[in-house]
């Protein structure tokens, strides 16, 4: 593997860099969803629970003990309360909008990652057909041993690119469907959360 890595030249490089980049990414965002996903199945009951029995001051003491985007969303509605249903719906639809931004956090870096990795295999591609015509002026000769050098960076150098952007694109996929679903349980909980608010103030 690393004998091929060397054949494919130097665009092999700054491949291999944004291949550990989306690495990177792609494990602070399994670790961001999977942490958001599983604190709302745990949180909203919680917060159900605590304000049927102690009311919203109960409910807003357990959404700051809990960390969490459906928390702040829930503390922002829940602290605005007191003003009136169409303050509460406001607060929960700007702090969603926050929250939003953060659960998609990182995504604009994978898109880059897709769109860049194969480009620049393909620059590795031109760069080793260049080096290929190159080694065939100076032997003035055509044969296949002259010429494998250069062909063998140019293929390399796709194959690595198009890998990296595969795999990246799956992972950009995944986490796309994920903070849909996170989204869809934000906004059913928050109804929810909103209706069992307008029982409380009416």
């Amino acid at each position: 593997m690393i004998e091929l890595f060397n054949q494919g030249g130097p665009f092999m490089w700054p491949i291999l860099g944004l291949l550990v980049f989306a690495l990177v990414l792609v494990l602070e965002r399994i670790y961001t969803l999977t942490k958001s996903s599983l604190s709302t199945k745990k949180f909203v009951p919680q917060v159900n629970q605590a304000l049927e029995e102690g009311g919203v001051k109960e409910a807003i003491k357990v959404c700051e003990e809990t960390p969490g985007a459906v928390s702040e969303i829930f503390h922002a509605g829940l602290s605005r309360a007191k003003y009136g249903i169409d303050s509460v719906e406001k607060a929960i639809s700007d702090a969603g909008t926050v929250e939003m931004a953060f659960l998609e956090r990182g995504m604009v870096w994978l898109s880059m990652i897709i769109a860049v990795a194969p480009m620049l295999g393909f620059a590795g591609t031109v760069a080793g057909m260049v080096k290929a015509f190159q080694d065939i002026e100076a032997a003035n000769n055509i044969s296949p041993a002259v010429v494998a050098g250069g062909i063998s960076q140019a293929l390399l150098t796709t194959l690595f690119g198009l890998i990296v952007g595969i795999i990246t694109q799956v992972f950009y996929n995944l986490f796309t469907s994920r903070v849909d679903k996170i989204v869809i349980d934000m906004e059913e909980n928050t109804i929810n959360l909103m209706d069992k608010l307008v029982e409380k103030i009416d």
